[in-house]
């Protein structure tokens, strides 16, 4: 039986810290709250993603089809990369932030599938694999790469940052970018 640092095939929180994630958690699933006015926000379009990416609203399905996938899942971790920007205009900073999240997150996930093959990756932002998305002309080219957000699943980032027991605002000048894998 796992406890409450490591999954059930000892995965260790230590683990995903090692990546380089600043902060993780293990965390119960049934504790996820699918929204749809959560949802409702990428239609507003402001990555500029919706209706033209396979991760992205509406290819990636409704909040019904992210509560169906969701489903029977008994665990979760949420893994966070915290980064301290010089001043609110540190482009360069939430920038790198964000490569270096995606980059952690997919060693996370592959860490991950080494032994729960069927877990489900919840990214943080949309897919940018590709240089163009072949939505909706071509199937995805990297299916088992591209990861939908957590808020395109319909999730409120901040509070289900708060249900794992982790900040989502680490003070002043920080920026955190969360994502989660059920297993």
């Amino acid at each position: 039986m796992a406890d409450a640092k490591t999954t059930e095939n000892n995965i260790t929180l230590e683990q995903f810290l090692e990546i380089g994630f600043e902060h993780a958690a293990m965390f119960d699933p049934s504790q996820l709250e699918f929204r749809q006015d959560v949802r409702d926000m990428c239609n507003t379009n402001q990555c500029h993603q919706y209706g033209k990416n396979w991760a992205c609203p509406p290819a990636c399905g409704s909040v019904a089809d992210s509560v169906e996938k969701a489903k029977g899942y008994k665990n979760a971790v949420m893994l966070q990369t915290t980064a301290f920007m010089e001043d609110s205009f540190d482009i360069e900073t939430m920038m790198q932030a964000a490569q270096d999240h995606k980059d952690r997150f997919a060693k996370a996930v592959d860490l991950m599938r080494a032994t729960h093959p069927d877990c489900l990756p919840m990214g943080a932002g949309g897919c940018n694999i590709c240089r163009k998305c072949t939505y909706p002309d071509a199937p995805c080219r990297f299916p088992d790469r591209a990861f939908t957000s957590m808020e395109a699943y319909g999730l409120y980032v901040a509070g289900e940052c708060k249900k794992a027991g982790l900040e989502y605002n680490y003070g002043s000048g920080s920026l955190t970018y969360s994502s989660c894998i059920l297993y």
